[in-house]
C-alpha cells in the first residue's frame, strides 16, 4: 500500500489481460488495449517533460528528452510501489513528428532500456509546442497498481 510518502518503492507487478482484436491489424511496439485485473488502483502521472530536476531540458537532442520524459515519469510510478510493467497507457506529446520518424531506431533502444519488453496501450500525438520552450517530447502515463 502507497503511504504517500517520495521514498516508498515496495513492488508491486501487475498482470495484464492483452487486448490485440484482430481487426485491428498487430501493433508494432504497443498493444491496443490492457485489461487491469480486479482491485487494482490507478495512478495517473501528468506529463513529463525531458527535464532535469531543477526543471532545465537535460538537451536539445531529442532522443535524449524523450529518455529523460520516460524515466521521470517512470520515477511517479516507482515513488507509488510499482515498476515499467505496471504502466497500462503511455501518451506520448511531439512537437516534430518528422524528427520522431528520424529517430525510431534510437527511441526503441531507450525505450526498451527503461521499459524492456512491456508494450502498453500507446498514443502519439503532435502538438505546435509545450509549456517550456525547449521541450520537444512530453511524456503522461497511466499505471495500474495492485491492491
Amino acid at each position: 500500500m502507497f503511504d504517500g510518502s517520495p521514498l516508498h518503492c515496495e513492488l508491486r507487478l501487475m498482470d495484464f489481460d492483452i487486448l490485440n482484436p484482430e481487426a485491428l491489424g498487430e501493433p508494432r511496439g504497443w498493444n491496443n488495449g490492457l485489461l487491469a485485473p480486479a482491485g487494482g488502483r490507478v495512478l495517473f502521472v501528468a506529463g513529463q517533460a525531458g527535464s532535469d530536476g531543477s526543471g532545465v531540458m537535460v538537451s536539445d537532442d531529442f532522443v535524449d528528452q524523450f529518455d529523460a520524459a520516460l524515466a521521470r515519469s517512470l520515477d511517479v510510478v516507482v515513488a507509488a510501489g510499482g515498476s515499467a510493467e505496471n504502466v497500462a497507457r503511455l501518451t506520448i506529446f511531439v512537437t516534430d513528428m518528422d524528427e520522431y520518424r528520424k529517430s525510431l531506431k534510437p527511441l526503441g533502444q531507450r525505450y526498451r532500456e527503461r521499459m524492456g519488453r512491456h508494450f502498453p496501450a500507446m498514443a502519439l500525438v503532435a502538438v505546435a509546442e509545450l509549456v517550456d520552450p525547449r521541450a520537444k517530447v512530453e511524456i503522461e502515463a497511466t499505471a495500474v497498481m495492485a491492491e
